[in-house]
């Protein structure tokens, strides 16, 4: 790995780092060589990603962050910024979806899904920016989805919440290059994990896979270069970016 892409000297703040991508994402920008606050609503949970990262307290912490809630927000920042000072690059991961047909969904589901997505990431990302202006910059890397760019059936609030992501990624990239902030996004396609295991093992899975024009799943390490390059100077010039890593899903036939 080349100086550019080191994060030595950078404080990371991960939101949604209780499992799945979050806690993936953690594990590189600190293997990468950056201070990192994991936060999420599950703290005990969080326990657990710091104790992956090392567990000595110096390198990694743990703050509670409910993303939907303003208040919890700017807290979250303070207590990670009073023991690794500034957040200089904020991974914006903290997701819900809701499954089922759009017609008999409850208006509490979709609400739900449009909060913690769409409106949390903007918090974050509004909270993250106060904190940088003034202090010469940063990156932020909103985590959205190829369904924010192309939709499937039944994950309407998913979706929409993902494609508002991505509008806001660009709008937010357009008002603050002038503070030096970047904001990209990452979009995966789909990635195994140990939460979705059982539905690619189904018959639904595999032909969703067959859909796939390189015919398998991606892995999470996958995604490391992406982030990576999103997060740190080897991607100085990328602002209002929006990086896929679907294994050409996105460019397969409709």
């Amino acid at each position: 790995m080349t100086d550019r892409f080191s994060l030595a000297g950078h404080h990371a703040l991960v939101t949604g780092a209780s499992s799945g991508l979050g806690r993936h994402f953690a594990g590189v920008l600190s293997a990468s060589g950056a201070a990192v606050t994991v936060a999420a609503r599950r703290e005990s949970a969080l326990a657990d990603t710091v104790a992956r990262l090392g567990g000595d307290g110096r390198t990694a912490q743990a703050v509670p962050l409910d993303v939907t809630d303003p208040g919890s927000v700017a807290a979250a920042f303070a207590a990670a910024e009073a023991r690794f000072g500034p957040v200089t690059v904020v991974i914006n991961n903290a997701g819900i979806t809701s499954a089922g047909a759009a017609l008999d969904m409850g208006e509490e589901d979709w609400s739900s899904v449009i909060d913690t997505n769409l409106r949390g990431s903007w918090l974050v990302a509004q909270q993250a920016a106060r904190g940088m202006a003034p202090r010469g910059g940063g990156s932020i890397v909103n985590i959205a989805s190829i369904l924010g760019l192309r939709v499937t059936g039944g994950v309407a609030p998913y979706a929409v919440s993902k494609a508002g992501v991505v509008q806001m990624t660009k709008a937010l990239a357009l008002e603050w290059a002038r503070h030096r902030i970047r904001v990209n996004a990452l979009a995966p396609g789909y990635i195994e994990t140990e939460l979705n295991d059982a539905f690619f093992a189904s018959d639904a899975g595999k032909a969703l896979i067959r859909r796939i024009p390189q015919r398998r799943l991606g892995e999470l390490r996958e995604l490391d270069g992406p982030l990576l390059l999103l997060a740190s100077d080897a991607g100085s010039f990328m602002t209002g970016s929006v990086v896929t890593v679907d294994g050409g899903h996105l460019v397969s036939g409709l």
